[in-house]
């Protein structure tokens, strides 16, 4: 992305059709919900995800909520158990999301679930958000289109005034109805809220005919990245390593010679966009101690620094 002026997109078929064409070139486009504007990226291009972080200045890798048409798409991609089943026909289109068992061949980033086996998705109810994954025909990761840590935006003036010149387009829908983010419920197991949001807890209940983990509960973690080590490979991981020994394996960036790196030409983005494929594949190799070259702590890196410190933290 340049620093060139965000469009401003007319919500109209012309309109739709050029934010979707973005989208396939992996570019970024904010754009309305019921709940708040979110910040779209084809959820399967692993760059295309990596500049929503950039753009954000989001300080870690958190997973990702995605956003699809309707249920039909959603059980392309996810593996609907019956409590599942329940509160997608009950709120969607609505402002709940759920998490899923993901399909073991669905074409999704693995920055947008954070290398985890599931994924965050919802249908939206509202009808600009609607006839945009219409025209795109797949899975767009969103996090609200905000700077990172700042309020979350319900108008299109809202979105240009945080990322002016940092994303591509931005599609008018007028204010958001509901102006909070989505209810988020975990269906791995025994349903448990995740984050409060537009749909109340009450009628989480209500629908399922019990009570659910509440986030306040200790045993139920508010995210997957509450746990340190959760994102770790197999391998011991040592971190700002000029150079590896002799047996370790070196994931490098950089100019340097490495079996794995994360981008040889000292890209933030290219790295980032990298990082949770070569955690997977030193755990495909076999890696049991793995050295990792120096990682810039500004930007991305940040975000990559913050998921190798967990690689690399002590584990039970």
């Amino acid at each position: 992305m340049t620093n060139a002026s965000t469009l401003k997109i007319e919500p109209n078929a012309q309109g739709f059709a050029q934010a979707a064409q973005i989208w396939r070139g992996g570019g970024l486009v904010a754009f309305g919900t019921e709940t708040v504007y979110g910040l779209g990226a084809d959820a399967g291009n692993d760059t295309a995800v990596a500049q929503i972080y950039a753009a954000k200045g989001r300080p870690s890798f958190n997973p990702l909520i995605v956003h699809l048409a309707d249920q039909k798409n959603v059980a392309e991609y996810c593996e609907f158990n019956d409590d599942a089943r329940a509160l997608a026909d009950a709120f969607w289109p609505g402002a709940l999301t759920l998490v899923l068992p993901l399909r073991p061949q669905a074409r999704v980033s693995k920055l947008v679930t954070a290398g985890l086996d599931t994924l965050a998705v919802r249908v939206p109810d509202h009808a600009i958000a609607q006839a945009l994954l219409r025209q795109f025909g797949g899975p767009i990761a969103a996090p609200s289109a905000n700077p990172s840590g700042r309020i979350s935006p319900t108008t299109p003036e809202h979105v240009m005034a945080g990322l002016n010149g940092k994303i591509d387009a931005v599609v008018d829908g007028g204010p958001c109805g509901v102006g909070v983010e989505s209810t988020i419920i975990s269906c791995v197991g025994a349903p448990a809220m995740l984050r409060a949001g537009g749909i109340p807890v009450e009628a989480i209940s209500a629908c399922l005919g019990r009570q659910i983990a509440m986030p306040d509960d200790p045993d139920t973690p508010m995210s997957p990245g509450q746990l340190a080590s959760h994102y770790a490979p197999k391998g011991r991981v040592r971190l700002n390593a000029d150079q590896a020994a002799p047996h370790e394996v070196l994931l490098g960036f950089g100019a340097v010679d490495a079996p794995l790196n994360l981008s040889p030409a000292g890209d933030l983005t290219e790295a980032a966009a990298r990082l949770f494929d070569c955690l997977h594949q030193l755990d495909a190799m076999g890696a049991k101690d793995i050295a990792v070259s120096p990682i810039p702590d500004h930007g991305l890196g940040r975000a990559i620094n913050d998921r190798l410190r967990r690689a690399a933290a002590p584990r039970d």
